[in-house]
Parts: structure tokens; C-alpha cells; sequence
């Protein structure tokens, strides 16, 4: 808790803090996929692809993930609006609008095509399975680097607001002041 400027306890450090570490947790997902595993299923055929990624949109739809994926939002537009009038605000509100963009992506793009991809059925029982991968994998894989950008963008911009926070502000008005001769 930190104390604002009439002397209450506040919890702003702590939101910004667990905001940063939310949007870390998400990031590193979106990396991790961008990265490591649709590369790795790029080298797999069609139904393997298709088995693979269904049963990762499966799994992934859990407590944990979704107390991060919607925590990452809910913190930082909490910390946006507990810092709105804090100088290192701007910050805070740059993570708030990437990451709301990579959500919107995740609820506009992904995860269509992650339900188009689970309507096609049983993946041994396709009658083409390539074409069924053909209409996910590009755009899928596309829309997620857009997201892992975003998010590590909005890491980046909370990372930096909460070193700013940590920090004593001071004014330019005080600086100069305070080496002034009239203040002394």
C-alpha cells in the first residue's frame, strides 16, 4: 500500500504490480505460441495439426488461464483509472489500449477460428483435413503474433509505469526551486 496525496493508504502499487504480472503470464502465452508451438505443429500433418490444436483449445479454456487472460484487463484498467491522474498515467493507458486490442483480436478472430476448427468434427473422420487446416492455420497463426506484439507492448508500457511509480515524482517547478536563491 502507498499513501496518496491526502495521506490515505492506497492499493495503486499493488494493482499496477499485479497488472504487470498478469499481462506478463499473458504474454509469455501468446510468445510461447508464436515461438515454439505452432512452429513445432507446422511440421505435423493435417489431422495431427487439427487433433493438437483442439485439444489445446480445450485445455487452455481453464480457471487459471481465464484468471489470467481476463485478470491482465480487469488490473490494468483498474490501475488506469487509480493512476488517471498520477503524470505516469499515460503509460498505464497505453498498456490498457494494446492489450484491449489483443483481447479484442483473441474474441474476434481466434477464438472463431478455434471454434470453426472444433465444428469440423472428429480429425480421423475429415474428409479433407488439409483444407479444413488450410482455412485456420495462416490466419490463426498471423492474428496470434498480432496479439503476442500487443501484449508485450502493454507489458512493456506497465513494466516501465510501475519503475515511474516506485519512483518519488517531482516537479520541474520544485527542481528548479529548490536550487534557487530564493529558497534558500
Amino acid at each position: 500500500m502507498t499513501e496518496n496525496s491526502t495521506g490515505r493508504r492506497t492499493t495503486a502499487g499493488g494493482v499496477l504490480g499485479a497488472a504487470t504480472v498478469a499481462m506478463g503470464l499473458i504474454a509469455g502465452v501468446f510468445y510461447i505460441f508464436a515461438c515454439d508451438v505452432m512452429p513445432s505443429l507446422a511440421r505435423s500433418d493435417d489431422r495431427v495439426f487439427i487433433e493438437v490444436m483442439r485439444n489445446i483449445n480445450d485445455v487452455i479454456q481453464n480457471p487459471v488461464f481465464f484468471l489470467s487472460f481476463m485478470g491482465a484487463l480487469v488490473l490494468t484498467a483498474v490501475s488506469a483509472w487509480q493512476l488517471r491522474k498520477s503524470p505516469h498515467r499515460w503509460w498505464v493507458f497505453a498498456a490498457l489500449a494494446a492489450y484491449a486490442l489483443a483481447f479484442l483480436f483473441t474474441v474476434a478472430v481466434n477464438i472463431p477460428l478455434n471454434n470453426r476448427l472444433a465444428d469440423a468434427g472428429n480429425p480421423a473422420a475429415i474428409a479433407d483435413p488439409a483444407a479444413v487446416r488450410r482455412r485456420f492455420e495462416d490466419t490463426w497463426v498471423a492474428w496470434n503474433v498480432v496479439r503476442a506484439l500487443l501484449s508485450t507492448l502493454a507489458l512493456a508500457c506497465l513494466v516501465r509505469a510501475l519503475l515511474l511509480y516506485r519512483r518519488p515524482y517531482r516537479s520541474a517547478y520544485l527542481e528548479s526551486a529548490a536550487g534557487s536563491s530564493a529558497s534558500r
